[in-house]
């Protein structure tokens, strides 16, 4: 009957939804099934690719750690060009599919790398200061980048897509499936926790002891099957209509328009702004926004003249001006992110490498790899997800009246502090390590061959820190943009974590660069991160100048989050 069918969506023959038939958490569970398995394939390469590129491919240790945040920033920073091309001209559904195809296809390519020794360095300890390893050779270097960024653009295409393409299974006008989606964001994380598991621990023990040829070609596996539970679900989605016309394009027409307008005077009364007629529309009503009164400046856009014919970059209509005041509105909100990721980045470089030089021992002569680290706030998430969406949530839903138990940017404050709080603690840790190596004089102790002896485990209180932080702003994000934007901007709109996550990765690559340079003449080991040898850096230092960043940040957002205006959803 008409009040079940779907507005804007329809099934996998072309024809409109039916509620009760397509979509909602049983279609959902594909896409959640799918992700889980799509970071089964490729976590491991964020905390274990520095390893690959100090030993394997003998890059210095700051080499390897922005070597592998560059790749992590291209697989976000992309997300956002995959998310119009979706919205666009092939879809959301299509383009997890060609995404996916890409990711496989370079993990296939860096399988056969590190398979084959003609297209490596020969073997060479690169913590020795007496070897000569050899470097890679360009053609070699060429093949090694192309592959990492087939891998990367597949990444950016499949977070482009799987969390808008999940939420679509809901209607966000019925209540009861409202609620629904907001445990599809919880369990976004949730399913990256359940693969990351496996990948942090499993892959990367593959990775260490059986060889990174199998390493990467288990992830191969895994990708391949990630696309195979994508397309079972197809039968049950509701898959987004194609918008055909660019938003990005529709909001630089607006900032063009009202630049060229600036001179204009606006009308006292905001219905003398151009609108198309909504009777004429009248079965896409989801179009159609109502005037704010903010940022009034952007109002100029929409200024009618008598005298001119309607140019798309000099008159556009007030839904479109809206959407550029929301756009406008979450831009701080995203940027007080950005060093959140950087420091997400640390633990994904410089605390695996500290992790090298302690002793990984768990009982008797099994012995956990540095880079399986991160399995400790992740195993903790999988019992605090469920435990926050079901329990929590409800509770607090009771006391505050908020749908998703607080505000989204509530939610996103907490990980914000709790980031800073992390890197302090890593600072405080750096410095025990440090004092246990001088302490027995093992300043010039070969990493994993000479361990040291402290547990690595004390190294597990930032990443537990970190993982809580990291349920409540990157969730909380994902929430908070997909439910302020209009339907025009949810896939863009979501972009923005992977977008904030980007500049989190390259601003992490500049300021190890800055740091080195301006802390060059001032220590013994040429700089706070330089060389390969970090009993003798000051990472504890780099730590605490991030703990610091990221407090100032929070600061910020404070100011920023309580200025912030939550758009009407009527």
């Amino acid at each position: 009957e008409k009040f079940e069918l779907v507005d804007g969506k329809v099934n996998w023959k072309g024809e409109t939804a039916v509620k009760h038939k397509h979509g909602g958490l049983r279609a959902a569970l594909f896409v959640l099934l799918a992700f889980a398995f799509e970071n089964l394939a490729n976590l491991h390469l964020a905390v274990n690719l520095t390893t690959y590129f100090n030993g394997i491919l003998h890059f210095e240790v700051s080499d390897a750690a922005n070597a592998l945040t560059n790749f992590m920033g291209t697989g976000y920073i992309l997300s956002i060009f995959f998310a119009v091309f979706a919205d666009t001209y092939i879809g959301r559904f299509k383009s997890i599919l060609i995404s996916g195809s890409v990711e496989f296809l370079g993990l296939a390519l860096l399988t056969a790398q590190a398979h084959y020794s003609s297209l490596r360095p020969p073997p060479c300890n690169v913590f020795d200061p007496t070897s000569r390893c050899e470097k890679l050779e360009s053609s070699d270097t060429v093949f090694l980048y192309v592959a990492l960024y087939l891998v990367a653009a597949g990444m950016a295409g499949i977070k482009a897509s799987i969390p808008s393409h999940g939420a679509d299974q809901f209607d966000e006008k019925d209540p009861r499936e409202a609620k629904t989606m907001s445990s599809f964001f919880n369990g976004l994380l949730f399913a990256l926790c359940i693969g990351g598991a496996v990948s942090l621990t499993l892959y990367v023990w593959l990775d260490d002891h059986k060889g990174w040829d199998v390493g990467f070609g288990v992830s191969a596996i895994a990708m391949f099957l990630a696309l195979i539970v994508a397309v079972l679900g197809w039968p049950l989605y509701r898959i987004h209509v194609v918008q055909g016309s660019s938003v990005l394009l529709e909001l630089i027409q607006v900032f063009v328009a009202a630049i060229r307008n600036r001179n204009l005077k606006l009308p006292e009364n905001p219905l003398e702004l151009y609108e198309i007629d909504k009777d004429k529309e009248a079965a896409l009503e989801d179009d159609f926004l109502p005037h704010r009164d903010v940022y009034r400046f952007l109002d100029k856009a929409a200024i009618k003249t008598a005298s001119e014919k309607p140019n798309p970059w000099k008159l556009c209509r007030v839904t479109q001006v809206e959407n550029a005041k929301i756009l406008l509105g979450m831009t701080p909100v995203f940027a007080c992110t950005i060093i959140m990721t950087l420091c997400l980045a640390q633990l994904q470089t410089f605390s695996v490498q500290q992790g090298l030089t302690m002793d990984t021992t768990i009982v008797g002569s099994f012995h956990i790899p540095p880079a399986s680290l991160p399995i400790i706030p992740v195993v903790f998430l999988i019992f605090i997800i469920p435990f926050y969406d079901q329990i929590a949530v409800p509770l607090l839903r009771k006391v505050t009246g908020h749908v998703t138990g607080i505000s989204h940017l509530q939610r996103i404050g907490v990980g914000l502090i709790l980031s800073s709080i992390s890197m302090a603690t890593a600072s405080i840790m750096e410095v025990k390590r440090k004092s246990v190596a001088r302490d027995h004089n093992m300043l010039d102790a070969l990493p994993v061959l000479q361990p040291l002896p402290i547990s690595v485990f004390w190294l597990s209180f930032q990443y537990f820190i970190f993982g809580i932080a990291d349920m409540f702003t990157y969730v909380g994000l994902l929430e908070f943009f997909y439910s302020e934007a209009p339907q025009g901007l949810k896939t863009v709109s979501t972009c923005f974590l992977w977008t904030s996550m980007a500049l989190g990765y390259y601003l992490s690559t500049i300021l190890v660069q800055i740091v080195n340079r301006a802390t060059k003449h001032i220590t013994n080991s040429g700089g706070w991160l330089a060389g390969n040898n970090i009993n003798k850096n000051h990472l504890n230092l780099f730590y605490l100048l991030l703990a610091l960043l990221s407090l100032v940040n929070f600061c910020v957002y404070l100011f920023v989050s309580s200025r912030y205006k939550y758009r009407s959803k009527n």
